[in-house]
């Protein structure tokens, strides 16, 4: 067999993704992303409450981006090593670490030590999301990968309608450490029992369907990941993060520092041309970033700011998560089995311009004689924005990729997607406190905040022809 037929996805003309030959691959997926959602989920809403019983609400965007700067390093050594010698190590390895992340962020004194679990909860989440989107690419084919992507989705359908709302009523009635103990010890057996089945599976049968497919040899696989360069721009993030917390000139050197990082490293490890939205592979990178930036800002400071500000309950605030949970879900399925004749690129149109009215909501709701409940359904919208689109632009992604360099092409699609947090969060964060400086005041200020993130969807509707898959 040579190399190339080695890594090539086998067809399927079946109509269904649970056939024999995909069965054992879908329910390990499908493990993981139960339980990665539901401690996602029940760990996320807590956050403010958590960032406000240590006395660090000014740090919360570094709690937010310790998280993201992680990940970047995570999917990094993710990909280049499910390139390398399988999916299954860094999956097994970021299970185990997410476990041991819960631990060190209950027991946190300080902001500074929760700042700490979140980095290792990023570095675990890293190398998770990039591990499954690499298997589904080696093991399934491309008629089949958008179902299977709307498979995952669903299975943060249960972890969504329980797990914020239980995690609002532990941190309201208990504490929000309790929280983050409680997942621990609901995720160690489970994720230990997940370790165990990817140690005992077979390299594939031909039949039951491997969790990853055969590798080429070892001199035509992807050369060792750029840890270094890796390490720069998680530090980059990182120091950019904590630059923008503050006003004053310790905190400016420190967003220079992060900027000039993350220029000089970043294109190193994105497709060339990236940034300037080349066509394909490049423009889809690119849709990542700026769609998970706008998603993942609305989702940390909307919560942010019903609960410090608009004094929200954080059980109120759960049931939004869950909400947006579910509607993502949902528009994932949407995507994958009712629209899937439609062609990609304009699926991706349509939820850039559902992300942009979210944020409309989200500047309206944050005036003070507008009920917060308009802010909150800025969340569950965006979300049904990105249920949409993401899947669509994973599928326009792994298209434009050889088979052999599926770990490189998820790689790059979590880095630009961590990248684009990173800026979108640190950009929004910084316009808050110009604004809180010129005397605009909290919600004065959220409202120029969130009014900045819609050009990042904006620009995502007009680039979205760039990436088709002719």
């Amino acid at each position: 067999m040579t190399a190339k037929q080695a890594v090539q996805p086998p067809k399927d003309t079946e109509p269904g993704i649970f056939s024999r030959r995909y069965a054992a691959a879908s329910l390990t997926f499908a493990a993981v992303m139960f339980l990665t959602g539901f401690a996602a989920l029940a760990v996320v809403p807590t956050l403010p409450t958590a960032a406000q019983d240590l006395d660090g609400v000014s740090l919360f965007p570094l709690v937010a981006g310790s998280f993201v700067a992680a990940s970047l390093l995570g999917g990094v050594l993710g990909g280049h090593w499910a390139d390398r010698s399988g999916a299954r190590r860094p999956l097994a390895l970021g299970m185990v670490l997410s476990v041991l992340t819960l631990l060190v962020s209950a027991s946190s004194v300080s902001i500074w030590q929760l700042v700490i679990g979140r980095f290792v909860d990023g570095l675990s989440a890293g190398m998770v999301a990039v591990s499954v989107t690499t298997a589904i690419g080696q093991s399934y084919p491309e008629s089949l990968r958008p179902r299977m992507l709307a498979m995952l989705s669903t299975c943060w359908i249960i972890p969504s309608l329980i797990g914020p709302p239980i995690a609002g009523v532990v941190a309201e009635a208990w504490s929000w450490r309790a929280v983050f103990y409680g997942l621990a010890a609901l995720t160690a057996l489970p994720a230990l029992a997940l370790v165990a089945v990817l140690r005992r599976a077979p390299a594939g049968d031909g039949d039951g369907g491997p969790v990853v497919p055969d590798l080429p040899p070892a001199e035509e696989r992807a050369s060792r990941p750029p840890l270094f360069v890796a390490a720069m721009l998680s530090l980059g993030a990182a120091l950019g993060q904590y630059g923008v917390s503050g006003w004053d000139v310790r905190h400016l050197l420190f967003v220079v520092a992060g900027v000039v990082l993350l220029v000089v490293f970043a294109p190193r490890l994105l497709p060339k041309g990236t940034w300037s939205s080349a066509r394909g592979l490049p423009t889809a990178v690119l849709m990542r970033g700026l769609t998970s930036g706008t998603y993942f800002t609305v989702e940390a400071l909307v919560p942010l700011m019903l609960i410090t500000e608009r004094r929200v309950a954080a059980v109120t605030v759960g049931v939004a998560f869950t909400a947006s949970a579910v509607l993502w879900a949902g528009a994932s399925w949407v995507q994958g089995k009712l629209l899937q004749h439609v062609a990609r690129h304009r699926l991706v149109v349509v939820g850039a311009l559902v992300m942009a009215a979210s944020v409309v909501f989200a500047v309206v709701g944050s005036f003070s004689g507008v009920s917060p409940l308009v802010a909150m359904v800025a969340m569950p919208l965006a979300a049904v924005g990105m249920g949409l689109l993401d899947p669509c632009v994973t599928v326009l992604s792994l298209s434009h990729s050889a088979p052999d360099r599926l770990g490189h092409t998820t790689s790059a699609m979590q880095t630009n997607m961590n990248l684009g947090q990173v800026v979108v969060l640190g950009v929004a964060t910084a316009a808050l406190n110009v604004g809180l400086a010129a005397g605009a005041g909290q919600l004065g200020g959220y409202a120029v905040t969130f009014s900045i993130l819609l050009v990042p969807p904006l620009l995502v509707a007009v680039l979205a022809v760039r990436a088709r898959n002719d």
